[in-house]
């Protein structure tokens, strides 16, 4: 009796799975101003909803508790939003990280400058190396020539950022033009 219960759930989610991203995709061919970057996440949702409602309906056919499984998840959700919050500026890093590779602004041995504002400026030197965390930059510029900077990689995508692809820098004059 309860496998039987059980198939009857899974069926009917199936379809109305089925059912409503069909309606959606309708939804986004009648009206062709609803941009799909929109419809594909409201299929992925609505899918997940379906999907875990399901198997909420499935386990307290098998008798599991719903407030137990809701208590459990909601603790577990609770936890992993304190976590993520707790480490996000050194998710941040690692994820710029990444994208330094993957999309190289610079490169070890470019000269960059990262920009405070536009009318005033930042922070410039060469690059030495790029790690996880941060990258390191030899100051060309400041009251130590010659030392090192430890610049946060997250900045580099919050800031402006000149480079310099040859490794030296221009003289005041080409940079003013």
């Amino acid at each position: 009796m309860r496998a039987g219960q059980v198939l009857l759930i899974l069926i009917l989610a199936w379809v109305a799975q089925r059912i409503l991203t069909r309606g959606i995709t309708r939804l986004g061919q009648r009206y062709p101003q609803l941009p799909p970057e929109l419809l594909m996440p409201l299929r992925g949702l609505t899918r997940w909803l379906i999907l875990g409602s399901a198997i909420m309906l499935v386990l307290e056919r098998l008798g599991v508790s719903a407030q137990v499984l809701w208590g459990a998840l909601t603790g577990f959700v609770a936890v992993a939003a304190i976590a993520f919050f707790a480490i996000w500026s050194v998710l941040s890093n690692m994820f710029c990280t990444l994208l330094i590779f993957a999309l190289g602004p610079f490169r070890i041995g470019d000269c960059v400058e990262v920009l405070e504002s536009a009318d005033k400026p930042g922070v410039r030197g060469r690059v030495l190396a790029i790690n996880l965390f941060y990258t390191t930059l030899e100051d060309l510029t400041g009251d130590a020539p010659g030392t090192w900077l430890q610049i946060p990689n997250s900045l580099f995508f919050q800031k402006a950022v000149r480079r310099w692809r040859n490794g030296e820098l221009p003289t005041a004059g080409k940079i003013e033009s």
